[in-house]
């Protein structure tokens, strides 16, 4: 079993940043790919970003290219995903999920790809 419990999370103003952690535990060395997703209200949930676990490569939906940077501590056993450059549009409760199956990042965003989740955090953008 893995957990993961992400952390970071609050209200900004557009054009602001914030950095969210994902802390995994439990049986750390099964994991290959961690990736990132978010829920708007009312809306499906959808990926954001992905990062192998060593570090090898990375994904990024479009939306947030060049304004999210997702990176990996393996000591702490703890993904991040630094946002900047913030929008309304943005707000959403953000996961953090690992792939106990696949070790590429690339092309990674389907939610059926990830075997375990966290809980979720909150990011609220006002305008």
């Amino acid at each position: 079993q893995v957990q993961l419990v992400e952390s970071g999370g609050g209200l900004v103003q557009a054009g602001g940043s914030l950095r969210l952690s994902c802390a995994a535990s439990g049986r750390t060395f099964s994991i290959y790919t961690v990736g990132w997703f978010r829920q708007a209200p009312g809306k499906e949930r959808e990926f954001v970003a992905a990062i192998s676990w060593s570090g090898a490569n990375t994904y990024y939906a479009d939306s947030v290219k060049d304004r999210f940077t997702i990176s990996r501590d393996n000591a702490k056993n703890t993904v991040y995903l630094q946002m900047n450059s913030l929008k309304p549009e943005d707000t959403a409760v953000y996961y953090c999920a690992a792939s106990i199956r696949y070790r590429s990042a690339s092309g990674l965003h389907g939610l059926y790809e990830y075997d375990y989740w966290g809980q979720g955090t909150q990011v609220t953008v006002s305008s």
